[in-house]
């Protein structure tokens, strides 16, 4: 048995709604006590020792370092003739932001690393002006996420203005001409409650060159603290679209108003959706309409248009697919319109025109991740396309000729492992149709596995966030050491649109982990593995879904990572960004979703003696949405109750975040987490 740093319980119990619930790890909570301080350090020293003892490290980390230096290519964002995207380069901590005039040279505009050689910049959003001619963007240090916004000239890279600050998850809407835009900022702490610092934005528009203190306030008052803004100007400057959405909750209030020189109307916005329990995407096209993607009535969404100064009025142009997921659109010099969809997981596009869809060609069963076009019209759409095997590329579909070809490609060159992909389904508990992505060595059977493998089940199942096929290093290492990598299509997610979603949610949320459980069973059942060859993975909620797992089931598993995790659900509103998510978990205030939490709240179902599998914990201290007191609280527990002799173990990487990273640190993290799940799945790397 391990020996594991010692954690005193406390003698902690509260009556909750009636509960008697413990606490014993409540000190944990605090990361700057010299008590957690010093358990934290003696945890790090016992999983770098088990880390280090790990074999295959040193060719598992070449291996991943090679197929990173295939590099990325991003979709083009073009204004006014000119280029606008993100590439990385063998050898490029992060990929840097390229721009180019027409079909001209392509030439670097933004590069974070020649910003900080550390690599603990990240660049988190950028967006040019309508002309083309200025750049905002936004860069955060040290994974906090805390955006700082800046403007630069494009033909000089010279600073114009900024940097603005609280700016974090702020969209940009600029107006023609380029001298002001619309954004979304935080209101500086001393205005807000203590401990709500986080919320509490607003919409501003600001004059560029101009003191951010005197940005003139658009909306938000008096609205929900945790509302996220998003907003967008016309291409002719006459309407701004604002939306509005309480946290991560599954509905937006959208409004539209009328501007005079660049600036609201005296008479205010125009509602166009307030209150109503649906998505919507809106935006006021170059045609003048006000365009709605939206699942009101429609759980797989639809496409409307309306009348931007009647817009209740909705007409629906592209009804709800009974079995795809509507999810962009691109409106074609010729009316046509291109449309992306999401058929169980797998991206296909068509173009509409006269009432009839007719196919666009993609290189197979993968993800496109949008469409661009040029925003005064045109015949060409740009998509962005990744699959198993294939970094991300931007690829150019020509209406004219209804042929696609790559615009740009992942620019390095990486010998791939040969590999099989294939969706495979099975019921859940309830019945309900799941399925499975299952990444395995191309020699074995097309139907189905030759032999058990070690085997990794990854899963997110929330947020209505959807698991398609991508590149994954780490699932192409895996696989060419000899085992199969899964990446399940839980409810919770959106692979089945918005009802897939909200059948895991809230008082649905055992559903996900029933699903899991099910994926978990039937690569058991049909011989794709063991139980004492099967690790699970998942990251942020998928980190919940994880522990839920492990704590639901313990001898179903031999190795878990949890990455950045949920797991004390009963106090997770009161740190990071928590607040935000009670409408996709529930909230511990109400005494019925209090029940729903308890029920699976990995923390409270720890049992004394149980044969828990091997568990790696990994957090990073400059996570703003998850804090890692979490895992440190449930990494306590484990350690104690555990009766098995498989470790218990805590990764806690400084200087990082919940979000991007740099590439070596991927790399560093990615031959943790797969040396641990091969050491104890019994894949030789």
């Amino acid at each position: 048995m391990t020996a594991y740093p010692p954690a005193h319980r406390l003698d902690l119990v509260e009556e909750l709604h009636g509960h008697r619930v413990a606490d014993p790890y409540r000190w944990l909570e605090d990361p700057d006590s010299p008590e957690t301080a010093a358990w934290r350090a003696a945890q790090e020293e016992l999983v770098q020792a088990h880390l280090a003892s790990l074999p295959g490290r040193d060719r598992l980390r070449t291996r991943l370092t090679g197929l990173l230096s295939a590099g990325a290519a991003g979709t083009p964002a073009w204004r006014a003739g000119r280029a606008f995207w993100t590439r990385r380069q063998p050898g490029q901590e992060h990929g840097v932001l390229h721009w180019r005039d027409g079909s001209g040279e392509a030439r670097p505009l933004l590069d974070p690393t020649a910003l900080d050689p550390s690599g603990a910049t990240t660049l988190d959003a950028w967006a040019p002006s309508k002309e083309g001619r200025l750049l905002a963007y936004q860069l955060s240090s040290g994974g906090d996420e805390e955006s700082a916004l800046q403007v630069l000239d494009v033909e000089t890279g010279a600073a114009v203005d900024g940097p603005i600050d609280r700016c974090r998850y702020s969209p940009v809407a600029w107006v023609p001409g380029g001298d002001a835009f619309y954004y979304v900022r935080r209101l500086p702490p001393e205005q807000v409650p203590a401990g709500e610092e986080q919320f509490h934005r607003r919409v501003w528009r600001h004059r560029v060159g101009s003191d951010p203190a005197e940005d003139e306030l658009v909306w938000g008052e008096g609205l929900d603290p945790t509302n996220y803004y998003g907003c967008s100007v016309s291409r002719d400057g006459r309407w701004l679209v604002v939306t509005a959405s309480a946290g991560t909750a599954p509905r937006d209030d959208v409004w539209v108003w009328e501007l005079e020189a660049g600036s609201p109307s005296a008479a205010g916005p125009v509602e166009v959706q307030v209150g109503v329990d649906a998505r919507c995407s809106a935006w006021v096209g170059r045609d003048g309409r006000l365009w709605l993607l939206t699942d009101r009535d429609a759980p797989r969404g639809r496409l409307c248009v309306a009348d931007p100064q009647d817009p209740t009025a909705w007409r629906t142009l592209v009804p709800e697919d009974p079995e795809a997921v509507l999810e962009d659109v691109e409106l074609l010099a010729d009316g046509g319109l291109v449309l992306l969809r999401s058929r169980h997981a797998v991206s296909e596009v068509t173009v509409l025109r006269d009432g009839a869809e007719t196919p666009v060609p993609l290189p197979g069963l993968g993800t496109v991740s949008g469409l661009s076009g040029h925003p005064e019209g045109g015949d060409e759409v740009w998509l962005g396309w990744t699959d198993t095997t294939t970094p991300p590329r931007a690829l150019r579909y020509d209406a004219r000729t209804g042929e696609v070809d790559v615009w740009d490609d992942a620019p390095g060159t990486v010998d791939l492992p040969t590999v099989s992909a294939r969706m495979v389904e099975f019921p859940s508990k309830d019945g309900t149709t799941v399925r499975a992505l299952v990444v395995s060595a191309a020699g074995s059977s097309t139907c189905g596995p030759d032999r058990p493998r070690p085997t990794v089940l990854y899963g997110y199942g929330g947020f209505g966030v959807s698991l398609t096929p991508a590149w994954t290093t780490s699932a192409l290492a895996w696989v060419e050491a000899g085992g199969v990598w899964v990446v399940a299509n839980l409810r919770g997610g959106s692979e089945e649109g918005e009802q897939w979603h909200r059948d895991g949610m809230r008082g649905a949320k055992q559903n996900v982990f029933d699903d899991f459980a099910a994926c978990a069973a039937h690569l058991v059942a049909e011989g794709w593995t063991t139980r004492e060859q099967l690790g699970i993975y998942g990251g942020s909620n998928g980190g919940l879904l994880v522990g839920a797992a492990l704590t639901q089931d313990p001898e179903a598993y031999a190795a878990v990572v949890c990455s950045a995790p949920l797991l004390d659900m009963l106090r997770y509103e009161q740190f990071g960004l928590g607040r935000t998510w009670n409408d996709e978990y529930g909230t511990a205030a109400d005494p019925e979703e209090f029940g729903w939490l308890l029920s699976y709240s990995p923390y409270h179902r720890v049992e004394q003696g149980a044969r828990y599998p091997a568990v790696l914990f990994t957090v990073f201290d400059g996570d703003s949405r998850v804090d890692p007191l979490h895992a440190r609280k449930l990494c306590a527990a484990l350690q104690a109750a555990t009766s098995s002799d498989r470790p218990v173990l805590l990764r806690d990487e400084r200087g990082v975040g919940h979000g991007a990273r740099s590439v070596s640190r991927t790399v560093g993290l990615s031959v943790d987490v797969l040396g641990f799940l091969a050491a104890h799945t019994g894949l030789a790397l």
